[in-house]
């Protein structure tokens, strides 16, 4: 769209000004119209304004047309050198080198210490160039919206609006809006945003019609994702408004860290859940009187990614386990645990939001054409990333509950329904994504907020 926009500013004809006019102003929208057009209008006009004139007043007037005119700060063709608020500046814009920061950088340990400086290793770091600079693009993207949402939500807002504000900020700055056919599969948002509030921990996103709101006394985990060419960053925080919850939110977010320390290659499941629960269960968190001791959710885990696939098939358990599986070089994980004053234990419950193609579905006759017609629209659009009710109202489709029920029993599409521990209790979630790049973990998502 952007590219668009110039182009159309380059063909105009000069005489044509409010055209000039109005594609610059499109140009600035977009934040890549190019400073140089509009002023060379104004030299031509004043060219031709000189024809006809006496060779005196010619060769002065002809002076004057060698001035340009001062550009004027922020003008319709101005650059964009900073995000704006809210976030809507395409991050390509903010980067033109196309080269994205990177993340943190932790040399491995151990027997693996030797790949920080082998030069064969180096090397082969150096030839995914193309895969770190789509994951780091994803993760300031990431950065930028999930900063602006830290500073902007506040008790009062509905699920809904909350929810559209952060996706509509991946959508901008990944340049992806994902009304077009295939345009989100090649960027945008990665999976539903969740919004979990109190006891439900995961997988909960505001359908159409959702009336909740916000409130001071909530906890509530915020979770969603950005991809860059199916490079899937996945990243989550927990907010409060009530220092009450402080223990229970840091003892999380400690918990992650640890998870983020351990993991590595090599490194066996079972001891990254035994050193994460160790760490999140030390802390206690008094509410309303009473003394809680945090437990880690035993049924929820970290998990391996792969490209337009945000659960790999490997696990990162959070509490302490026999699994042997290890960690290996090349793979991403998400790293992410949660922590909870009731059970410890989720299930199942509510109304349904976040659904995903299966990779591995089976091709089956289906006898409802809702379903045939449903199922089209999820491979052009989604593919094998996830995607919720309301994606699908974006998209124009209206009565596919039927046909999206179907697809869910002949195992073609997968119903990710918000898991919940007890009412009353209290969840907290943080999560970060982990690059084990051949000579150093790259933890891509960490940002200065957490």
């Amino acid at each position: 769209m952007a590219a668009q926009a110039a182009d159309a500013l380059a063909n105009l004809k000069v005489k044509d000004s409010e055209a000039v006019i109005a594609s610059a102003a499109a140009a600035k929208a977009n934040g890549n119209g190019n400073a140089h057009e509009a002023d060379d209008s104004d030299d031509e006009e004043d060219e031709k304004g000189a024809t006809g004139e006496g060779a005196t007043d010619g060769a002065a007037k002809k002076k004057r047309k060698r001035k340009r005119k001062p550009k004027k700060a922020g003008g319709a063709a101005a650059t964009p050198t900073k995000q704006s608020d809210p976030p809507r500046v395409l991050l390509s814009n903010l980067f033109p080198s196309g080269e994205y920061p990177v993340g943190q950088e932790v040399d491995y340990k151990d027997e693996n210490l030797y790949r920080t400086t082998n030069e064969e290793k180096r090397a082969l770091d150096r030839m995914n160039n193309d895969f770190l600079q789509e994951y780091r693009q994803g993760a300031e993207i990431h950065r930028q919206v999930r900063q602006w949402a830290q500073k902007n939500i506040k008790p009062g807002q509905s699920l809904t609006e909350i929810a559209e504000g952060i996706e509509d900020g991946v959508r901008a700055l990944t340049g992806h809006p994902g009304l077009e056919e295939g345009d989100n599969i090649k960027g945008g948002i990665a999976f539903p945003t969740g919004l979990n509030l109190d006891h439900i921990a995961a997988h909960y996103s505001p359908n159409a019609g959702n009336k909740t709101i916000l409130s001071k006394d909530n906890v509530m985990k915020v979770d969603f994702g950005v991809h860059i060419n199916g490079r899937i960053v996945d990243s989550a925080f927990t907010m409060s408004f009530d220092p009450m919850y402080d223990n229970l939110l840091e003892a999380v977010k400690q918990g992650t860290n640890t998870g983020i320390k351990e993991a590595g290659i090599d490194a066996r499941m079972g001891e990254i859940g035994a050193a994460i629960q160790e760490t999140m269960e030390s802390y206690e968190c008094e509410i309303n009187g009473k003394t809680y001791p945090i437990k880690c959710i035993r049924n929820l885990n970290g998990h391996d990614i792969r490209q337009w696939q945000i659960h790999g098939g490997k696990s990162v358990p959070i509490v302490k386990s026999n699994d042997q599986t290890k960690m290996e070089e090349g793979e991403v994980f998400a790293i992410e645990t949660f922590g909870s004053t009731g059970n410890g234990y989720v299930q199942d419950d509510y109304e349904t939001s976040h659904y995903a193609k299966r990779a591995d579905a089976p091709k089956v006759g289906l006898g409802i054409g809702s379903a045939k017609k449903l199922l089209n629209v999820i491979n052009k659009n989604f593919g094998t990333l996830p995607f919720c009710r309301r994606y699908l109202d974006r998209l124009g489709q209206e009565k596919y509950l039927l046909g999206l029920n179907s697809l869910v029993s002949n195992g073609i599409v997968e119903a990710y329904p918000p898991l919940v521990d007890k009412k009353g209790s209290y969840t907290a979630q943080f999560e970060h994504t982990i690059l084990l790049r051949p000579n150093v973990k790259e933890v891509i998502s960490r940002g200065d907020d957490y």
